[in-house]
């Protein structure tokens, strides 16, 4: 059975899926297509429901319970893993010195973070993530909301720490932050969305067993990333929970949909539909 999955050409997907896609592990019946998109992208394609399974921002699977059931493993999510805001100066009070701030999409869990942090900051720019840096550098506007990798590199070009959304999330929740799952299409049946989902868990336990063996893989698509920067992106977000989301992080995203409630993004949800 041929299965399409999409997810980012990020170090932590390339190292959580090379197994499952190289088949060095035994899938059985399945063979997986792999369709690299920034995780944005993957984002809008789940909204009408494109692809069998998808990696997708937790801000993302809001809007799409109707369309995907969440996977167990394959997931990012853990501490001091969160979206950063960085500008060019010291900004002592955001919501007044931010006029202008350039976000990696409208459905990223960053945004969600963002949104709640500071409501009051309203005029966003959507980009590419990896465009944001020099976005800010460029002074295009007056801070930029980072992710994956940046978080690493920001500092080198001069630029400042406003505020740690990831901190901010875990001060308020008391919980692991969620920040992007796999999930898989409710077309497919049950018991085949449990069987990719095993087989998602045993290419992240082989990963891990076997770290080298994704690195040709992780190069192949980070080619202007140093080595050291895609390994801190692999430790930062590949962890026990990529492996099985397991009571905490199952916990962790009900937290995550109750707050979107809370705040009225959704009006209501199942917790038991979040998983079947």
């Amino acid at each position: 059975m041929l299965i399409k999955i999409g997810y980012s050409p990020c170090p932590n997907d390339c190292f959580i899926f090379d197994a499952l896609i190289h088949k060095k592990i035994d899938t059985g019946n399945f063979t997986f297509e792999p369709v690299l998109e920034d995780v944005e992208t993957l984002n809008k394609w789940a909204l009408d429901g494109k692809l069998e399974v998808t990696k997708l921002s937790y801000h993302a699977f809001i809007y799409v319970l109707d369309k995907y059931s969440l996977l167990r493993s394959g997931s990012a999510l853990g501490f001091n893993c969160g979206p950063l805001i960085i500008s060019k100066k010291e900004i002592k009070n955001p919501e007044t010195e931010i006029k202008s701030i350039a976000i990696p999409g409208k459905l990223t869990t960053a945004n969600f973070l963002l949104s709640i942090a500071y409501p009051q900051l309203k005029n966003k720019t959507e980009m590419l993530f990896s465009e944001i840096e020099n976005a800010v550098l460029n002074n295009a506007v007056d801070a930029g909301l980072i992710i994956h990798e940046n978080r690493f590199t920001y500092e080198q070009k001069g630029l400042k720490k406003v505020k740690d959304l990831g901190e901010f999330w875990e001060s308020l929740i008391h919980a692991p932050i969620p920040l992007g799952g796999i999930v898989a299409n409710r077309k497919l049946d049950l018991k085949t969305r449990n069987e990719i989902g095993d087989l998602i868990k045993k290419s992240v336990e082989f990963a891990f067993e076997n770290p080298e063996s994704s690195m040709l893989y992780v190069k192949q698509h980070a080619q202007e990333m140093s080595e050291e920067v895609m390994k801190k992106h692999i430790q930062l977000y590949v962890n026990d929970f990529s492996v099985d989301l397991g009571e905490v992080g199952m916990n962790a995203v009900k937290l995550l949909f109750n707050k979107a409630k809370e705040v009225g993004l959704i009006k209501e949800f199942s917790e038991g539909n979040l998983f079947q």
